[in-house]
């Protein structure tokens, strides 16, 4: 529990001191952010405005992680170790993104292919390095088990063998890491809505974390009921994790919260969509994550809606996609749809909560 305070608390310190710092150094070399020209005019005002801000996420996070480790002197586990390289190798595809779109002036940086490239060796290499390094028990960083609030026994990936099991698990990761970095930074459309929205998600999931490391395996047969125990590798040091990167994003968000002084950019939202994505692997609760993100879900379902609808029929569902700017052009206000949506994001965040810890409860037995 001291670990988490201190991870959580160092972090926040980092990213709320650390921030204007950063935004100082980006404007002295102009790294402002390109606008769109299609998109709402109500963002027009935005543009120059600093971006990059994942930068001050990422070192927070990870220096807030750190130094609760050394200040305990505890080691950091592969797990979390796994986490933070799918987060920071994202991080760079993210900032060399951002550094393109800033130095050509356009809204395009990286080209789809190369960004895609990158996504996807930063995910098959955590996703082949996460099925090794079994622990005592013989629990590995994640499983070939497809995971809702536990490993499905019967969604094993590796049922035609070890090398297949492989394969099929890296698709399986590659699509959780790609769909959750999208959602996160096509989420990031107004100011503060990612960042709120990455707080929500992450203080579930460090409920979720060390209720896993306090349960423990036992059979209550007194009672006639069974205790589940997880398999989870590093539960603790997840809510470690979950912590540091909550510090970093409250922190943040304070110079992020409209009007923002900076935004977080690819750098930051694909960084925080991969610690996302990694958290819902080693926790072993990879679809119940869409739950508990499911603000993220919509946001990039109302993209994919809204593209297929136009290839197919030449008419739009929204009025402009991702789905906070169709409330922009009915005339919503910014910080009230933020707000509302972050309202959305606690409502589904609570819904996950509930079904983990209905599932949690002693099953009695005949």
């Amino acid at each position: 529990m001291i670990a988490i305070i201190i991870a959580g608390a160092t972090a926040f310190l980092l990213s709320i001191v650390g921030t204007p710092l950063f935004i100082k150094l980006l404007v002295r070399k102009s790294y402002g952010q390109f606008i769109r020209d299609d998109g709402p005019t109500s963002h027009a005002t935005k543009r120059g405005t600093p971006t990059m801000g994942g930068v001050a996420i990422i070192l927070a996070t990870i220096l807030g992680y750190g130094l609760s480790h050394l200040f305990l002197l505890t080691a950091p586990s592969i797990s979390i170790l796994l986490v933070l390289f799918l987060m920071v190798g994202l991080g760079v595809v993210g900032f060399l993104d951002d550094y393109l779109k800033i130095s050509q002036q356009r809204s395009l940086g990286l080209r789809p292919r190369a960004k895609l490239i990158g996504q996807f060796l930063v995910a098959t290499a955590f996703a082949v390095l996460a099925l090794l390094f079994p622990d005592g028990n013989g629990n590995t960083p994640a499983s070939t088990k497809i995971s809702f609030v536990r490993d499905v026994e019967w969604l094993d990936l590796a049922f035609a063998g070890s090398v297949v099991g492989f394969i099929l698990f890296a698709i399986w990761a590659n699509f959780l890491v790609a769909a959750w970095s999208n959602g996160v930074n096509l989420t990031d459309g107004l100011d503060g809505l990612a960042s709120g929205a990455t707080i929500i998600f992450t203080a579930t999931y460090l409920v979720i974390a060390f209720w896993q490391w306090r349960q423990v395996c036992n059979v209550d047969l007194d009672a006639g009921g069974v205790v589940h125990c997880y398999d989870a590798r590093d539960p603790l040091d997840a809510a470690v994790l979950c912590a540091a990167i909550i510090g970093a994003c409250v922190g943040f968000l304070w110079w992020n919260t409209s009007p923002a002084k900076i935004f977080m950019g690819d750098t930051g939202s694909l960084a925080l969509g991969g610690a996302i994505a990694g958290l819902t692997i080693v926790t072993r609760t990879e679809i119940l994550g869409a739950v508990i993100g499911g603000l993220f879900v919509v946001i990039a379902l109302s993209v994919i809606i809204q593209v297929g609808s136009f290839k197919l029929t030449g008419k739009r569902v929204f009025r402009m996609a991702p789905l906070q700017h169709h409330f922009e052009l009915k005339g919503w206000n910014e910080v009230t749809i933020v707000v509302r949506f972050w309202i959305v994001a606690g409502v589904l965040a609570g819904l996950g909560l509930g079904i983990f810890y209905l599932d949690a409860l002693p099953r009695i037995t005949s």
